[in-house]
């Protein structure tokens, strides 16, 4: 059984976590899963993963801030004219490309949520996710441009990456790779279509768990992963669009492959 209660060291270990694997296409969620089951940890009341989902949510608006703010221009006819088409065509493919992910959620979310009480599951998906980032060796460039179509094709990666061992920017990133995107779009594109979804899913925890959200015996705790996370956050996605410019997106599959199997191993 796991201990029910948590240590700063531990919201400090699990914000660590998040914060790399949010970003970085190794599953934050499979590492979270089996971070706690490692740790022994079982929190009580709303779940350590939204504060630290908020603190990811945090660093991609600020390292994005700039172009978030002319991607909203352009709902009120602002922003460069040269740029407003596809400005709007990107973020149009943005809110189409949210859309499956909680479409599924809503469907299916009982089903889901057994499936993070397995952390021999997420270890498996992790190997999945290895396998998918490998293949995108074989993606080939054809410089197309994210629209209404690719954003939807996106999407549907992104709510696939629901279950845990997914990566979501993992599933994203390859999956705009592979119908040509460039990737540094891609990885552009799926840093930006993670703010909706982490949004809504921080809103619903909120409303449903706000009352834990502030326990004066946990809060501090909680901040402190929020922090870590925020901060590791933006050096890990800093990270992410340094190695796809450099072309080895795909090393991150031999980790999830190691990850995985070792996971598998130490969950036996």
């Amino acid at each position: 059984m796991g201990r029910l209660s948590m240590t700063i060291l531990d919201a400090i270990i699990l914000g660590i976590i998040q914060g790399l694997t949010e970003f970085l296409p190794i599953s934050s969620s499979g590492h979270l899963v089996i971070g706690e089951a490692l740790l022994g940890l079982s929190s009580p009341g709303i779940s350590l993963e939204v504060w630290l989902h908020f603190g990811t949510l945090l660093a991609v608006l600020l390292y994005f801030h700039r172009r978030l703010i002319g991607l909203v221009a352009t709902i009120f006819g602002a922003g460069d004219p040269k740029y407003r088409d596809a400005d709007r065509n990107f973020l149009g493919a943005i809110i189409i490309g949210t859309i499956p992910a909680i479409v599924i959620g809503l469907l299916f979310k009982s089903a889901i949520e057994s499936l993070f009480n397995s952390p021999r599951f997420a270890a498996a998906m992790l190997i999945v996710t290895g396998l998918i980032l490998l293949a995108t060796i074989f993606a080939k460039k054809s410089g197309q441009k994210i629209n209404m179509p690719r954003g939807l094709a996106i999407g549907l990666a992104q709510a696939m990456a629901i279950l845990p061992g997914i990566s979501r920017s993992g599933s994203t990133i390859a999956c705009a790779m592979f119908v040509g995107v460039e990737p540094s779009v891609a990885a552009e594109f799926s840093f930006l279509l993670a703010v909706p979804i982490i949004a809504l899913a921080f809103g619903y925890d909120l409303v449903f768990s706000g009352s834990q959200l502030f326990a004066s015996d946990t809060v501090w705790i909680y901040l402190a992963g929020t922090a870590v996370s925020f901060v590791i956050g933006l050096l890990a996605i800093h990270y992410l669009l340094k190695v796809i410019r450099t072309g080895r997106f795909y090393l991150f599959g031999f980790y999830c492959l190691v990850a995985g199997v070792v996971s598998l191993i130490l969950l036996n």
